[in-house]
C-alpha cells in the first residue's frame, strides 16, 4: 500500500536540508543507483534545484551496464540537467563492501566539481551504521554515525524511513531496481538489515531503529565539540617529526586520543580501531620502555608502526619477513601510507 504524503514528506526533507546546509547553492548532483531511496531522491531533487545525476557502474554484476542505462534514462525523464554513468574498478582492500564504497565515493568527488552531492542515505541506513560501529568496538565516531552534512556530500534523508522512500517511489510511478546485493546474506550490513534489527524491534517492542539514530545524532553533536579541541591540541602537540609526549599527556582523554588518531590517518594508517588507538595511548600515558604499535595501511613489504622517541610519538616503516608477509597482507588495507609522515590534519 502507498503510504500517503510519502512525496510531500521528501520534499520536505529535502527543502529543510537546503535551507540549513546549501541555502546558496543554485544547482547540484544526486548519486543515483536506480535504487528506490536514490531514485525517489533524485525525483525531489529535480524540481528543487537543476540537478546532475551521477551514476556509478562498479562492474561486479551481470548487467550492471544496463542498470546504469536505466538509472540515467530515468534521470533524464525525471528532469535532471545532465546524467554521467561513472565506470569504476572495485579494488580488493579492506573486503568487497569497503572497496566498492572507495570507489564510488572516488568517483563522485572526481566528476562533481565544487557542487554538493546528495546521497539517499535514510534513517535505517544510519541505524545500521551505528549497529556496525557498536560491533566492531570502534568508538564513539563510529557510533556516531553518518554526518548530515560533510561537503561535499549531503545526507537529507537521514531522518526519512526507508518504507517512506518506496512509497515515494510507487507514488510517482518509479521502477527502481532492487540491487541483489541488499539481499546476499554474505554481507554484514544485509544481515544486519534482514536479521538483527527486526530480531532487536522484537525483542525491545519496536523503535529501535529511531533510537538507534537519535543516540548518533546526540554523539555526533558530542564527537563535533570534542573534534574543535582536537584541532586546537593537534596544532599544539605536532612537530616536524611527530607528537610531543608531554604535550600530549597534559590533554584530557578523549582529546588526546583524537590527536593521535588524526595524526595516525595522516601518517598513512587506515582502518583504526579503538584497541589500537588506546594501544598507542600507552605509549604516552603508560610509557614502559615498550615496542612500537603496528596499525593498518597498505603497505606490503613493510608495515606501518607507531612508537616512541626522544619524547616523540613517531611513525616507521618496517620491513615485513616473508614468512609473515601473507598475514600482513590480510590485515593491513586502504590508500598508500606516506611512510614517517609528519603529523598534521
Amino acid at each position: 500500500m502507498d503510504r500517503p504524503g510519502a512525496v510531500a514528506e521528501l520534499r520536505e526533507a529535502v527543502a529543510a536540508f537546503a535551507k540549513q546546509f546549501v541555502p546558496t547553492a543554485d544547482s547540484w548532483c544526486v548519486a543515483l543507483s536506480g535504487g528506490p531511496d536514490s531514485l525517489a531522491l533524485t525525483a525531489i531533487a529535480a524540481t528543487m534545484l537543476p540537478t546532475t545525476a551521477l551514476i556509478v557502474d562498479h562492474r561486479l554484476q551481470p548487467g550492471s551496464a544496463d542498470v546504469a542505462a536505466t538509472a540515467r534514462q530515468h534521470a533524464r525523464d525525471l528532469g535532471c540537467v545532465d546524467a554521467q554513468v561513472l565506470s569504476v574498478q572495485v579494488g580488493e582492500d579492506g573486503g568487497p563492501e569497503a572497496a566498492a564504497r572507495a570507489a564510488r565515493y572516488g568517483a563522485l568527488a572526481a566528476a562533481c566539481g565544487d557542487h554538493p552531492v546528495l546521497l539517499a542515505h535514510t534513517l535505517d541506513d544510519q541505524a545500521e551504521t551505528v549497529l556496525l560501529g557498536l560491533g566492531r568496538g570502534s568508538g564513539a565516531r563510529s557510533i556516531a554515525g553518518m554526518r548530515a552534512y560533510d561537503p561535499p556530500w549531503c545526507r537529507p534523508l537521514l531522518g526519512v524511513r526507508r518504507d517512506v522512500t518506496h512509497a515515494a517511489c510507487a507514488a510517482l510511478g518509479l521502477q527502481a531496481w532492487h540491487d541483489p546485493h541488499n539481499s546476499d546474506r554474505r554481507f554484514t550490513r544485509t544481515r544486519l538489515r534482514h536479521e538483527v534489527l527486526p530480531l532487536l524491534e522484537e525483542v525491545l517492542g519496536g523503535g529501535v531503529a529511531e533510537a538507534l539514530a537519535r543516540t548518533a545524532t546526540a554523539l555526533r553533536e558530542d564527537t563535533e565539540l570534542i573534534d574543535s579541541l582536537i584541532d586546537q591540541a593537534l596544532t599544539r602537540c605536532a612537530t616536524l617529526d611527530g607528537l610531543d609526549t608531554a604535550t600530549l599527556a597534559a590533554l584530557p582523554a578523549p582529546v588526546r586520543r583524537g590527536v593521535i588518531r588524526r595524526w595516525l590517518i595522516a601518517g598513512g594508517a587506515v582502518g583504526l580501531t579503538d584497541k589500537q588507538i588506546r594501544a598507542v595511548d600507552a605509549l604516552v600515558t603508560g610509557w614502559r620502555g615498550q615496542g612500537g604499535v603496528a596499525v593498518g595501511s597498505a603497505l606490503r613489504r613493510q608495515r606501518l608502526v607507531a612508537g616512541r622517541r626522544d619524547g616523540l610519538l613517531v611513525l616507521r616503516c618496517e620491513s615485513v619477513r616473508p614468512a609473515t608477509m601473507q598475514s600482513a597482507q590480510r590485515d593491513e588495507a586502504g590508500a598508500p601510507p606516506a611512510c614517517g609522515g609528519e603529523a598534521g590534519n
